[in-house]
C-alpha cells in the first residue's frame, strides 16, 4: 500500500472552519454535483476521514471537494463534508470558497466587484464578492429557493416540552427558541446544546418526514438552531444563534444556509417585512447580514430567495499523509 497525500488549503468563515481540498485525489464522477456527492459517499471517505478526523483535525472541523461545475453556466463545484458525512449546503462554505478561487486566481478577480456562480448539490448559488486592493473583503450568495416545513412541532425532551419549526435553507433545520430552555447563548453552554441538538434531530426525523418536495436525496433534519433576540445599533432585527449539526457539530459562524432557512420563518411569521435586513450573530461573536429577496416556489409550496453575505480568511495551507504504517489510520473523533 502506497502513502497517501492530500493538499488542503484552510479559510474560516466567521470562525468557523473550512479545508478547501485542491489537489491529491481523483476528479469526481457524475453529471451534477448532487451526483458527485454520491460518488464522494461511495469512493472518497477514505478523504473526508482523513482531513476531518484527529490527529489532523477534529471533530468540528468542516471541508469540501473542489469539482467541476453541472455545465457551462458556473464556475466551479464543491461536495462540502462533516464528522458524519456529506451535506447538501453550506453557506460558510460557499463564502470561504469563493474567496479562495478569486484569491487563488483560479477564478479572475475583478474590482470592485466578482460576480462567481457556485453549483453545490442543493442547487446552483449565485455569488458577488466585493475586492478591494486584491483582497477579496465579502462575499454574498443568493441561495436557491428556502421555505418553511413545518410550524409548532411539540417535542418531548430531557429539557421538557420544546417547540420547534423546521425550515429549509438548502438542508432542512429545526429552529428552537433558547429562551425558552432557559438556556443563554454563550460558550459555557455549548456541551447542553450539543445534547438537545442530538436529541432534538433524532426525535423530529422520527415523528415528522422531512424531505425535500422535488429531489429526494435532500431530505432528513441536518442542523438544530438554537436562537435568542438580541440589539442592534442600527435598528436591524437581530439574533444570535449556535448551530449544532451533522453528529453533534458546533457552528461557530451564524451559519449560513441556517440563516436562509431562519429567513423562510421570520418572512413567513411576518418579523422580518420585507426590505429589511437581518443582522444574524454566532456564538463567537461574529456575524452575517442577510435578507429576503424575493418570492419562489418549490413544488406547491411558497419560498423565498434569500441573500447572505459574510466575509473568510485564509488560515493554512497543508500537505496531509497517511503512512500505511500508521495504526490510528485515517484517525479518530474525541468530544
Amino acid at each position: 500500500m502506497s502513502q497517501l497525500n492530500v493538499t488542503a488549503v484552510d479559510y474560516h468563515t466567521g470562525g468557523e472552519p473550512f479545508r478547501i481540498i485542491s489537489g491529491g485525489i481523483l476528479p469526481l464522477r457524475g453529471r451534477t454535483v448532487l451526483d458527485k456527492r454520491g460518488y464522494a459517499m461511495e469512493h472518497l471517505d477514505e478523504i473526508r476521514r482523513l482531513v476531518i478526523n484527529e490527529p489532523r483535525g477534529h471533530a468540528d472541523m468542516y471541508g469540501g471537494f473542489v469539482t467541476e461545475p453541472d455545465d457551462e453556466g458556473a464556475d466551479l463545484g464543491v461536495v462540502f463534508f462533516h464528522n458524519a458525512g456529506y451535506s447538501t449546503a453550506c453557506g460558510h462554505g460557499t463564502i470561504a470558497l469563493v474567496t479562495w478561487a478569486l484569491e487563488s486566481g483560479l477564478v479572475s478577480m475583478k474590482e470592485p466587484e466578482t460576480e462567481v456562480v457556485v453549483d453545490v448539490p442543493s442547487g446552483r448559488l449565485p455569488t458577488v464578492a466585493h475586492v478591494h486592493d486584491g483582497k477579496v473583503r465579502w462575499v454574498r450568495f443568493r441561495n436557491v429557493p428556502s421555505f418553511v416545513s413545518s410550524l409548532g412541532t411539540r417535542l418531548e425532551t430531557s429539557a421538557g416540552e420544546v417547540f420547534a419549526d423546521v425550515s429549509y435553507g438548502g438542508a432542512f433545520y429545526a429552529s428552537v427558541d433558547a429562551t425558552t430552555l432557559g438556556l443563554p447563548i454563550v460558550a459555557a453552554n455549548v456541551n447542553r446544546f450539543i445534547e438537545l441538538g442530538r436529541e432534538i434531530k433524532r426525535v423530529v426525523e422520527a415523528t415528522q418526514d422531512v424531505v425535500h418536495p422535488i429531489e429526494p436525496r435532500l431530505d432528513g433534519v441536518y442542523g438544530v438552531i438554537f436562537f435568542e433576540p438580541q440589539e442592534d445599533v442600527d435598528g436591524n432585527l437581530c439574533q444570535r444563534n449556535v448551530t449544532i449539526f451533522a453528529d453533534g457539530e458546533v457552528d461557530r459562524s451564524p451559519c449560513g444556509s441556517g440563516t436562509s432557512a431562519r429567513l423562510a420563518l421570520l418572512d413567513a411569521s411576518g418579523e422580518l417585512a420585507r426590505g429589511d435586513k437581518l443582522v444574524h450573530r454566532g456564538i463567537v461573536g461574529t456575524q452575517f447580514v442577510a435578507w429576503v429577496d424575493g418570492d419562489a416556489q418549490v413544488g406547491n409550496a411558497a419560498a423565498v430567495f434569500t441573500q447572505v453575505q459574510g466575509s473568510a480568511h485564509i488560515s493554512g495551507y497543508h500537505q496531509f499523509v497517511l503512512d500505511p504504517t500508521d495504526p490510528v489510520g485515517t484517525g479518530f473523533l474525541l468530544r
